[in-house]
Parts: C-alpha cells; structure tokens; sequence
C-alpha cells in the first residue's frame, strides 16, 4: 500500500458515492514526478546544469550540425515563453555555452549556438542523465516499460 492507497481509502470512506480511481492514476504520475524530478536534477547539477539550461542545451545538441536554432525554433521545442528563453540564453551565453550568431538565411535575426564549450558539457551531461533514466525505470520489466509507454503516449495523444 502506498500513500496514494491510504488517500484513496480515505476519500472512499468520506465520500463512498464518489468514484476516485482516477484521483489515484493523478496522483501517483504527481508523487512520482516529485521523486523523479529530485533525482534528475540531483545528475544536472553535477554538471552545474539545471532541468532548464540542460532543456536549452540538450534541444540544440539533438537538432544536429551546425547545432544551432532561432530563439523561437527553441522556444518551440522547450515549450517556454519569450521570456523564459531571454533568460535562459542569457544565462548559458555568459557560462560560455552558447553564442548568438546572425542567422545566415535572415540577417535580421540571430541563431543560438552550442559553442565547444556547450558541445563537450552536453555530450558528458546527456550520457550521465540517460544513464540515470535507465536506473530510474530499472525497476520495471522490459515488457511493462513497453506497456507504461504505450499508455502514456496513447493518453497525451488525446491533448496533443
């Protein structure tokens, strides 16, 4: 039994008229975003990243050579506001892990690049934080990370 049961049982004894299994599916995903965003964040900051400068720098990595995109290109895929990103490449361009460079199909705008700096810090970070998810999932079977992945994606298809 987990806390999420003792609440459940709670709530059935408070309110028996009321069909609350879907008050445990929530809370168990909110429970365990809690748990796994501690230990995310425990392997980013022994890159001295955090879940949003690493968002920043692992979107550019992935994009592939040059390894560079427009602000709005990486607000997109880190779905944050303009805002938001100003700071978050301001940040990272004053660590040294990004530039701002014109963009060379539109003079008008500017690109954020990975600098070599960025590339090498990304590269460790992403190999020590895929590791980390495989520990993260290690408890469940390879068959059930299968089923818990297709259900997941099955239900965000439905709001995306």
């Amino acid at each position: 039994m987990d806390h999420v049961d003792r609440i459940l049982a709670q709530w059935q004894a408070a309110r028996p008229d009321l069909d609350v299994s879907p008050m445990g599916i929530m809370g168990r995903l909110k429970r365990l975003q809690v748990h796994l965003a501690r230990q995310l964040e425990t392997v980013f900051s022994q890159h001295e990243l955090n879940a949003a400068s690493f968002d920043v720098l692992a979107t550019l990595r992935r994009s592939g050579p040059p390894y560079a995109l427009s602000p709005s290109d990486l607000m997109d895929w880190t779905m944050v506001s303009s805002g938001t990103m100003t700071n978050r490449i301001d940040r990272l361009a004053q660590a040294g892990f990004v530039s701002r460079e014109r963009n060379p199909e539109d003079r008008r705008g500017f690109v954020v690049a990975l600098t070599d700096k960025g590339f090498e810090l990304i590269n460790r970070a992403v190999s020590a934080h895929v590791d980390n998810q495989h520990k993260l999932i290690s408890g469940l079977s390879d068959e059930e990370r299968a089923q818990l992945d297709h259900l997941l994606s099955r239900w965000l298809s439905d709001f995306e």
